[in-house]
């Protein structure tokens, strides 16, 4: 294994507490992250509650639903976000921006178009708009991933991630609520028209903030030559070899180049992301049925577990950043690896006192506040095992990886809580997190994610 993964003679962090949360970049991440989040409600259940609104049948809007499947197969397109400059835009905004711009203007182009055709004239062609606003979606959301994680420093990352939270929640209500209460006033096309208009948020950040500095490491050249060289001696030549090159370079080399870094450790790496978030989506999953089968009613569940559990989030997310800053990544990925089954032993408790509102507040605040917590470190912990010449890719397999595995187990959490009860049910997911808590401990000691270096960055 090589000695980069876990240097020991690294300089210690900064100490910038709240000071962290006024740096530009920062910053910034609230409005990208603003950006972000808006057009995925336009494409899913704000989508779905227009065309139902207007008598378009059920079965037409089921099949509209895929559209949002954009987002979960992101990293077939990632490594093109890598390699491939857009004309013109990479020249003039370089290699993140350019992409953030050009994902930017297909979104708001496509909410246009949705918003000026009627679909009960023309479905097919909203549906062609909802594709391209999903594809730019996701392509925008591979694109920020990469930027935040080069713009900034790894304690800040934490920081970056709660401010792109925060920004990205603000979003989902104005494209949620909101535009459904902009349809009630005027019409759907106004809502979309006028949601269309928001991407300004995005697109005028985009080309305020300043481009990252990064380079490709002669480690990576290395590699990169040697898959070339490999390739080289096979039955291609000219024109074929170069475009294999070119694929193997984006497709293979950030594979490889991981495994090369880490070595046997990559494994032990992988099975913690795998792991590390699988307690809180089993717990997620049942949630709303939980609450609605221990009698809590559903002014309750809107009030304490939607609306209060946003804040707690959000300020969650916030402590994070503000820990990170100030102890860096090791010790909060403990405490949150520890924290998140924990709160899972709390809704036992819950589900064995019954619908008590007291109760659930503790709970929401309990679960939201470690959640927040776990979504801005583990954001920062994962942008530290890249390499800034395959960010996009690296990045987007790393948080497909993350949910994967909790939402496939997830299946099954409905039988579990079924055959065990409310209590044991609960008190058996928060077992799960134990694995990821004895692999966090792993790292510490072969890894330890403080002593990590970026390649091309750190």
């Amino acid at each position: 294994m090589s000695s980069s993964p876990s240097d020991s003679s690294t300089t210690p962090l900064p100490a910038e507490g709240l000071r962290v949360y006024l740096k530009p970049r920062v910053i910034g991440m609230l409005f990208l992250g603003f950006s972000a989040g808006l057009p995925l409600l336009l494409v899913g259940g704000t989508f779905s509650a227009w065309l139902r609104d207007i008598g378009v049948e059920l079965a037409s809007i089921g099949f509209l639903s895929w559209v949002g499947m954009a987002h979960s197969i992101k990293v077939l397109w990632a490594p093109l976000i890598d390699r491939l400059p857009v004309p013109i835009l990479t020249r003039l905004f370089g290699r993140r921006r350019s992409w953030m711009l050009l994902a930017q203007l297909v979104i708001a182009g496509a909410l246009l178009g949705m918003s000026m055709t009627n679909p009960l004239e023309h479905l097919e062609w909203v549906a062609l708009w909802a594709v391209l606003a999903a594809f730019g979606s996701a392509t925008q959301d591979v694109a920020i991933d990469a930027y935040r994680v080069e713009a900034e420093a790894k304690h800040r990352q934490a920081a970056m991630a709660a401010t792109y939270v925060t920004g990205y929640r603000v979003a989902i209500l104005a494209a949620g609520a909101g535009a459904l209460h902009i349809a009630a006033l005027q019409d759907w096309s106004m809502a979309y028209g006028l949601m269309a208009g928001m991407m300004l948020i995005g697109l005028v950040t985009t080309l305020i903030i300043a481009e990252p500095s990064v380079e490709i490491t002669d480690a990576t050249r290395a590699q990169e030559a040697r898959l070339t060289q490999h390739l080289s001696e096979s039955v291609h030549s000219g024109w074929r070899l170069q475009l294999s090159g070119w694929a193997f370079n984006a497709f293979i080399a950030p594979f490889t180049e991981f495994f090369e870094r880490y070595g046997r450790v990559a494994f032990i790496i992988l099975l913690f992301i795998a792991t590390f978030r699988v307690s809180d989506i089993f717990m997620g999953t049942m949630a709303n049925p939980f609450y609605l089968d221990i009698g809590f009613s559903k002014e309750q569940i809107a009030n304490i577990a939607a609306a209060f559990g946003l804040a707690m989030t959000l300020a969650g997310a916030a402590l994070g950043g503000l820990m990170v800053a100030r102890f860096g990544i090791a010790p909060i990925l403990i405490l949150t690896a520890f924290m998140a089954p924990a709160t899972n032993l709390i809704f036992a408790w819950l589900a064995f006192i019954g619908p008590q509102p007291d109760g659930l507040i503790v709970a929401i605040i309990a679960d939201n506040i470690t959640g927040g917590l776990a979504i801005s470190v583990f954001i920062a912990y994962l942008s530290s095992l890249t390499n800034t010449a395959y960010t996009a890719t690296q990045y987007a397999l790393f948080s497909s990886l993350m949910t994967l595995p909790g939402q496939f187990a997830a299946g099954f959490t409905g039988v579990l809580a079924t055959q065990l009860g409310w209590v044991h049910f609960f008190m058996a997911t928060a077992l799960t997190g134990l694995p990821a808590i004895i692999l966090a401990f792993a790292l510490l000691r072969y890894a330890h994610p403080d002593r990590l270096r970026r390649p091309g960055i750190d």
